[in-house]
């Protein structure tokens, strides 16, 4: 079975041109390099601003909250005021990539870093780009960055800088290559439009089926 297997696929690999070795790294960068793009929607193009304005507003129809902070140093304060107005307890786990930031100036912020628990109620995690055709975040997994931070709990808080908002999917996945050129690729790649949902049961819309029933997304400026 396994040699009729990879006879057929060496067949498939000969008709489409491919017969060379298939993990040659070479053959690989040549192809991304030469592949084309298909049509691009209307609305993933313009400048940047009209970019970040068109991620805010399809990112809130998909039923995300957004808000903007200046900087890196008003995240602690934007997270803990979040959880304020929720009447969310101030407690959250975070991804280690996460830990830099200056939570020491929210002393009554408990937080933790790692994968999440069952009683985790909160998760913040961080964002390699933001899709403006559809409001969609674009997370990556690693060792710094959980995949299972974006799932697990009801509340997921995601931060994404203004710089890394993208016209298409194919911009996304090009700055993925790009980080993954200065390292080893991520092992998921996932893509998350506004709070988990389904219509599945007498097609009344149901937030939190599958995982966060809320999504909040904290905009970085700088």
């Amino acid at each position: 079975m396994i040699e009729a297997r990879q006879q057929i696929l060496a067949s498939v690999r000969r008709a489409l041109g491919r017969d060379r070795t298939p993990g040659d790294p070479s053959v690989i960068a040549q192809h991304i390099a030469a592949h084309g793009r298909g049509p691009q929607p209307r609305r993933s193009q313009g400048d940047h601003a009209a970019l970040v304005e068109r991620f805010i507003g399809m990112a809130s129809e998909a039923s995300a909250t957004v808000e903007s902070v200046a900087s890196d140093a008003a995240v602690p304060a934007a997270v803990s005021d979040f959880l304020g107005r929720e009447n969310l307890p101030a407690r959250l786990v975070a991804s280690p990539a996460l830990r830099p930031l200056s939570w020491d100036e929210r002393p009554l912020l408990d937080i933790r870093f790692g994968p999440p628990e069952d009683k985790d109620l909160v998760a913040l995690t961080p964002s390699l780009a933001g899709i403006a055709e559809t409001g969609t975040l674009m997370l990556v997994s690693g060792a710094d960055t959980p995949s299972t931070l974006a799932f697990l709990p009801a509340v997921h808080v995601a931060l994404l800088r203004k710089r890394d908002i993208v016209g298409a999917y194919e911009d996304g996945w090009e700055r993925m290559r790009a980080a993954a050129a200065e390292g080893k690729p991520p092992r998921s790649v996932n893509f998350i439009t506004g709070p988990s949902r389904t219509a599945d049961i007498e097609q009344r819309l149901l937030l939190g089926a599958h995982g966060p029933r809320r999504l909040h997304i904290i905009l970085i400026d700088g």
